[in-house]
C-alpha cells in the first residue's frame, strides 16, 4: 500500500488513510460534498468526495482510519485526491504508527536522553518533583505531540521538543556562571507536561475541554504545587519551578501571566521559542527547492523564508 508521498497525479489508488478533519460543503449545483484532510506518516493530503451521502460523513469521522478508492489529481500545483468511494476499516486491525508522523529521532533514543537528564539532577527537591510528575504521566509524555499544529505536531513531539530544549539549555548554561542547572533542567522538562491534559493524544490531535478552559501552563503549575504538597517539600524549589512554567511563553500577549524574572526562566523562554521556531521553519522549507521561497508563515509574523542554494 502506497504512502502519500508516493502518490502521483493521474493514478488511481486504493488506500487506507487517517482522517484528521472533515467538513461539509455544497456545490454550485446544490450537490453536497466533503472536504477531507488525510494523513499517514509520510505527509498530509486533501481529498474531496463529490456527491457525498450521509454515510460518507459518518465513515469520514476525524480520528478514524478509513479505506478509499481515489484518483490523484494536480490541483493548483499540489496533489489532491478525488475520492470515488469510502469504506469502513476495523480500527483494531490497524497500526496507528503507519498513520502518525514519526519523530526525527527514534523514541528509544529520546527516552534514553530524558532519563539521563533526570538522573543527572542533583537537587533532591527538583529530582523528586520531576521524577514524580514524569512517572505519573509517562506514557502520554513519551507519545504525545507538542501541539495540534505549527510545531512538533508528530508522535513523540513533546518528548523530542523537551530533549532538544534540554540539550540547548545545558549548552547555554555552560557558558554562564551562576546558572542553577538543576532548576533550569527541571523547568525545561516540566514546562509543557500540561499538554498531556491539554491535548487529546497523538492521533488526530485536538484540544480537550481542560485544554481550552485551563491551558497547559495552568495545568502543569497545579501539578507542581500538588506534587510539592504530597512530598512535603517546603523549600523555594516549587515556587521557582512554578515561575518558570508561568513565564515560559515570555510575554502576557502569548499567554504567560508573568514575565521571566530569574536567569533560568529567561533561558527557558528563549530555548523554547528557538526550538519551536526552528521546527516550524524546517517543516515549511522541507519541500521547497533551493533558491526558492516558502509560503508566508502565520506563526512567524506572516513572513516568507528563503532556502539558500547549496554551496
Amino acid at each position: 500500500m502506497k504512502f502519500i508521498n508516493e502518490f502521483e497525479p493521474g493514478e488511481r489508488i486504493e488506500v487506507e488513510l487517517l482522517v484528521t478533519n472533515c467538513t461539509k460543503g455544497m456545490s454550485n449545483a446544490g450537490s453536497p460534498y466533503l472536504n477531507i484532510t488525510l494523513q499517514d506518516k509520510s505527509g498530509v493530503v486533501e481529498g474531496k468526495k463529490w456527491d457525498a451521502q450521509e454515510i460518507d460523513s459518518i465513515i469520514a469521522e476525524p480520528g478514524k482510519i478509513i479505506g478509499m478508492v481515489a484518483d490523484v489529481i494536480d490541483y493548483r500545483g499540489a496533489k489532491q485526491l478525488k475520492i470515488l468511494s469510502l469504506n469502513e476499516v476495523d480500527q483494531s486491525s490497524v497500526s496507528f504508527e503507519r498513520f502518525c508522523m514519526p519523530s526525527p529521532v527514534p523514541q528509544e533514543e529520546l527516552i534514553r536522553k530524558l532519563n539521563g537528564y533526570i538522573n543527572g539532577i542533583q537537587d533532591k527537591d527538583c529530582k523528586a518533583i520531576v521524577s514524580k510528575i514524569i512517572n505519573d504521566n509517562y506514557n502520554a509524555f513519551i507519545t504525545y505531540p507538542a501541539a495540534s499544529r505549527n510545531h512538533h505536531e508528530f508522535m513523540s513531539g513533546l518528548l523530542y521538543h523537551t530533549v532538544s530544549m534540554a540539550n540547548m539549555a545545558m549548552l547555554i548554561a555552560s557558558y554562564y556562571d551562576n546558572i542553577d542547572k538543576d532548576i533550569l533542567l527541571s523547568g525545561v522538562i516540566l514546562h509543557d507536561v500540561g499538554k498531556v491534559i491539554e491535548l487529546s493524544g497523538p492521533v488526530a490531535t485536538k484540544y480537550t475541554l481542560e485544554g481550552k478552559l485551563l491551558g497547559h501552563i495552568s495545568i502543569v503549575m497545579a501539578k507542581i504545587r500538588k506534587c510539592a504538597e504530597d512530598l512535603n517539600i517546603t523549600s523555594e524549589v516549587p515556587t521557582l519551578l512554578e515561575h518558570m512554567v508561568l513565564s515560559h511563553h515570555g510575554s502576557r500577549d502569548f499567554g504567560s501571566p508573568v514575565l521571566p524574572l530569574t536567569r533560568e526562566a529567561v533561558i527557558l523562554h528563549f530555548v523554547d521559542d528557538l526550538d519551536s521556531k526552528m521546527n516550524i521553519l524546517d517543516k515549511a522549507l522541507a519541500d521547497i527547492e533551493e533558491g526558492e521561497w516558502s509560503q508566508r508563515i502565520i506563526a512567524m509574523e506572516g513572513r516568507a523564508f528563503y532556502k539558500p542554494k547549496s554551496r
